[in-house]
């Protein structure tokens, strides 16, 4: 893909992710952060893989001029998510709108900062605008535990669903929250859509998907 944008001499985006920071040992993490990654551990195909990602993308801008973009993107939701797709809020919604147990892994005290999907896009748009090349966060920088969001999303759906913890998998990140302060200032972009907010469109998606479907008709 590269070499092709190279011949064609196009604009070439790079979604990359919060994951290059592995189990963070900064709080939070800025783009300089070079991460703590476990090369041989269960989640290194995925961490290492867009690392090395990152890597090919610097090293064509720098010696072919390739017109690359980088951004890497926090944890993202929203309304037309795979209720199966194994991410924490789909999980979660789906587990308690079907009157599951809501299962968290670990102790529920780790955090993520959830950014609402429209807010993304804005970002996305605003990099691919700029002359940036990158790397810049693109994250909600509001910090929440997964025990809170469990309850958060147990409260907005209504369920009485109870929670169970189950062990945490190998390198699990226990802290992650982007710092935004170059989306800011190179793109004046930041979240505007709160986490109730964004989870209530989400949450409405699961239960009827011809809802939003069709609001974007």
């Amino acid at each position: 893909v590269l070499g092709m944008a190279k011949r064609c001499r196009a604009k070439i985006l790079q979604a990359s992710t919060s994951e290059i920071y592995g189990d963070p040992e900064v709080h939070p993490q800025p783009e300089s952060y070079r991460g703590a990654v476990n090369p041989i551990g269960p989640r290194a195909c995925y961490d290492e893989g867009k690392r090395a990602a990152e890597t090919l993308f610097m090293d064509y801008h720098r010696m072919n001029g390739v017109n690359i973009r980088i951004v890497r993107i926090f944890n993202t939701y929203g309304p037309r998510m795979d209720p199966h797709d194994g991410r924490v809020i789909s999980n979660f919604i789906r587990q308690a709108l079907a009157g599951e147990p809501l299962t968290i892994y670990g102790d529920g005290t780790q955090t993520r900062s959830f950014c609402f999907v429209d807010d993304l896009v804005e970002g996305l748009m605003r990099m691919m605008d700029s002359e940036q090349t990158g790397p810049v966060n693109l994250g909600n920088p509001s910090e929440v535990t997964i025990g809170e969001t469990a309850e958060t999303i147990r409260r907005l759906t209504g369920s009485s669903s109870e929670i169970v913890h189950v062990e945490l998998p190998e390198d699990d990140p226990k802290r992650r929250c982007p710092d935004i302060t170059r989306a800011r200032d190179w793109l004046n972009w930041e979240p505007t859509t709160d986490l109730e907010s964004g989870l209530g469109r989400t949450i409405e998606s699961f239960r009827d998907p011809a809802t939003e479907m069709g609001a974007g008709a």
